[in-house]
């Protein structure tokens, strides 16, 4: 049996709900552990274990304290062959667990964590981080992460040589009759942009959908009111997977923009950057390496360096309103859904866990 650790509810973690299944279906025993919020709903059958640990905590340093604490003494009388941390807020019991039971430890890196914005803007919490990241990294052996510029940062700080496995959605197939609104969704964080993305749609034609939710979703419902668009930003929250499928499917334009603060911003693979092209839904991307990288070979989104509201709102409109340039990213995208697939990205996957299970 393979734990796997995140402080997520999961119902919400497509990702770790790929990768959960994948291996289950390739005849792995797995058990996704995260935690139960107040809000979380019922989860959904899937073909692994779940396991969600209640706190008394729901943010902030406690909430961390109070995870791990707990996510330690829940694995530790728990039979397994081996344990995979998801980013680094779990990392630590994964690896106290490790030795101590003896079994292989893998490290999922989404992203650089103490790169994000909110950890490197904190000193202190950046040192606590770092510091834990420093501890823990170098003895984790086996790892993957989304894109090569971040897995060349793990070689050249810990000397960690970590496969590449993009979080890339499943074929879609199909095409969806479009309406004109943007779509954001995601987690609505510091760095994402909102500072900008918010004004900018005083000056587009159009509605911008926001589904998700974070730790900076105050401050952004603030800023449309304060910028008086609250008719022309709309603010979903949280929303069921298949129904945040159905928005992405049915979006005339996704968003995928970030601050460039951080390197975990910069070296990104955002997980709605492939969620557009297998809805066939064009979107205004960051020109930042990775994404400039897979544009250059299948054209399937307008990259965008100044995040200034008046250059967002120009570039948003010309998709808006020219309808030749839309539909050809629109063909684009349909294609790379061929190639740029969970089916083709799995085989990496299962390949990297027979090679340390057998």
């Amino acid at each position: 049996m393979i734990f796997f650790t995140v402080t997520t509810d999961l119902t919400y973690d497509q990702r770790m709900t790929r990768i959960c299944t994948s291996l289950a279906e390739a005849g792995y025993d797995v058990t996704l552990v995260g935690r139960k919020r107040p809000s979380s709903v019922e989860l959904e059958k899937r073909p692994y274990r779940q396991k969600r640990i209640r706190c008394l905590f729901d943010k902030g340093k406690l909430f961390y304290a109070e995870y791990n604490t707990r996510l330690f003494f829940y694995l530790l009388f728990k039979k397994m062959k081996g344990i995979c941390a998801i980013d680094l807020d779990t990392i630590l019991p994964c690896y106290y667990i490790s030795r101590l039971k003896k079994i292989p430890r893998i490290y999922d890196a989404h992203e650089l964590f103490c790169e994000m914005k909110e950890i490197v803007t904190r000193p202190a919490i950046y040192k606590f981080w770092k510091k834990t990241e420093q501890k823990t990294v170098p003895h984790f052996t086996h790892g993957y992460t989304v894109n090569q510029p971040i897995a060349d940062e793990f070689r050249r700080m810990y000397g960690s040589k970590y496969e590449v496995v993009r979080s890339i959605a499943r074929y879609n197939g199909n095409q969806y009759p479009k309406e004109k609104y943007i779509l954001y969704q995601g987690a609505v964080n510091e760095g994402r942009s909102f500072e900008t993305l918010i004004p900018a749609m005083r000056m587009v034609s159009g509605t911008l959908i926001v589904c998700g939710d974070g730790n900076f979703m105050e401050q952004a419902k603030l800023l449309a009111k304060e910028h008086q668009v609250e008719d022309k930003v709309i603010f979903k929250g949280m929303i069921a997977p298949a129904e945040l499928k159905d928005f992405t499917n049915k979006a005339y334009i996704g968003i995928t923009i970030f601050e460039n603060k951080g390197l975990s911003n910069y070296f990104s693979l955002a997980n709605r950057f492939f969620d557009y092209i297998q809805a066939g839904t064009p979107q205004l991307c960051v020109d930042y390496p990775v994404y400039r990288e897979i544009n250059d070979q299948y054209k399937v989104a307008v990259l965008i360096n100044n995040l200034s509201p008046v250059s967002i709102a120009a570039r948003l409109n010309e998709l808006l309103n020219d309808d030749a340039a839309w539909q050809l990213l629109h063909n684009n995208c349909l294609e790379a859904a061929k190639v740029l697939n969970w089916e083709n990205e799995e085989k990496k996957l299962i390949a990297f866990y027979n090679n340390i299970f057998g």
